[in-house]
């Protein structure tokens, strides 16, 4: 699953660890989500969804695991 996080961080100028702390995750979440080499929980999915304003459709594509 690929995602858009890093970008729209970036855009938005956040650093990773004020993302990670409003999300209530660790930095080192933050850095995982961003490289894809996690993939987060339905809940952490909708705190993104919502921190950023987006659906989740928005920030998240599976198509690649079709």
């Amino acid at each position: 699953m690929t995602n858009r996080i890093e970008a729209l961080r970036r855009e938005r100028g956040i650093r990773q660890e004020d993302l990670a702390q409003a999300l209530g995750v660790s930095r080192q979440t933050i850095i995982s989500l961003e490289k894809g080499k996690y993939n987060p929980s339905l809940a952490l999915a909708l705190r993104l969804a919502r921190y950023f304003a987006m659906p989740v459709e928005a920030i998240f594509d599976d198509s690649d695991e079709r």
